[in-house]
């Protein structure tokens, strides 16, 4: 029998030993002053910026599009009372765009006590990038005189560096509107409020690839697998008798038992070093009955701990399939 196979994505976001800035209380700052929460929004062009900010001002954010690097201390700056969080959208197509400019800025910023500051890196695959730009008929910023998939290689090299400075990474690869403005919710919808470390856990198919955005991916493959039985093969791993069928192998104690000792002291250390987002994903074959089932025991295992908990089943074969563990309970949902 295979063996459970771990892996780590260490691309998919900024390593512990660099964790992101946290604001904190200005010596200077007077007593009617605090700190300005702000998201600088970066990523693929066609990826969803427009549709992420929009999602930001449904949240509560004042939303800027395109505002020149030069211009960003003067327009994050905080004001007397409480200050709205701000999302500030900024890529190619930004007047004096620049990778290095970026980070420079980016730099200068979180060097200010008076300003909370995360970067969200938005991107997509290249031939969903392809899709979009044939079937809205848009021009690439890059690709002016060449074929639009040209212009998405050429910015994908541009803007890659942004990925080592990202707080948070949004594939927007096969998500509705409704997707992103959830993942931005759980997110960023508490920003100012809570700092806490959120976690996404999800299930998915190894047949459509490994989640872009993971940091931890976890193989099933090894457990006994529904699928060959008649009467579950039509089911998910949501459904009890799937669950029961899968905790039968004889491997299932051992190996969840161990999969919880070691994401445990993994995900403090992660929240300890000030990681805001962490993404675990769970594959099998058809994301269908033994990922859905381990992300669902793994989901309430980390709830218990307190941990801001978000879950979804990218594979599942059913709508709506991303909710908070708190929606699922009120809508009857077995975990």
């Amino acid at each position: 029998m295979d063996r459970p196979t771990f892996m780590t994505n260490p691309t998919s976001s900024r390593p512990p030993s660099r964790p992101p800035s946290r604001p904190r209380a200005s010596p200077q700052a007077s007593p009617q002053q605090t700190s300005r929460q702000v998201v600088l929004v970066t990523g693929m062009s066609g990826a969803g910026k427009t549709t992420v900010l929009k999602a930001f001002e449904d949240l509560g954010f004042e939303a800027l599009d395109n505002v020149p690097l030069f211009l960003l201390p003067n327009v994050v700056a905080p004001t007397q009372g409480e200050p709205r969080p701000i999302a500030i959208g900024v890529d190619i197509r930004t007047r004096d765009f620049a990778t290095q400019t970026f980070i420079d800025q980016l730099k200068g910023l979180r060097a200010q006590s008076d300003v909370g500051v995360r970067v969200l890196f938005v991107n997509c695959d290249d031939e969903e990038l392809l899709r979009r730009y044939t079937e809205t008929r848009h021009r690439h910023p890059l690709a002016h005189d060449r074929p639009v998939l040209d212009g998405v290689r050429i910015e994908r090299k541009l803007v890659s560096p942004l990925l080592d400075v990202a707080d948070v990474q949004l594939d927007t690869t096969g998500q509705t509107p409704y997707d992103v403005k959830s993942f931005l919710n759980h997110t960023f919808g508490e920003i100012g409020r809570s700092q806490a470390m959120a976690v996404f856990v999800t299930s998915f198919s190894f047949r459509k690839g490994i989640p872009r955005d993971a940091d931890f991916v976890f193989d099933v493959r090894f457990l006994r697998n529904p699928h060959y039985d008649p009467d579950l093969n039509d089911l998910t791993g949501t459904n009890v008798k799937v669950q029961a069928y899968i905790e039968e192998d004889n491997e299932f104690v051992d190996f969840f038992a161990n999969l919880t000792n070691l994401l445990g002291p993994m995900v403090q250390r992660f929240a300890a070093e000030g990681k805001s987002y962490l993404t675990i994903a769970v594959g099998c074959t058809g994301g269908k009955h033994r990922s859905v089932f381990i992300a669902e025991k793994l989901a309430v295992w980390l709830e218990k701990r307190d941990t801001h908990i978000r879950l979804a089943h990218r594979d599942m074969p059913t709508s709506g399939q991303a909710c908070s563990l708190e929606q699922e309970k009120q809508n009857g949902k077995t975990s």
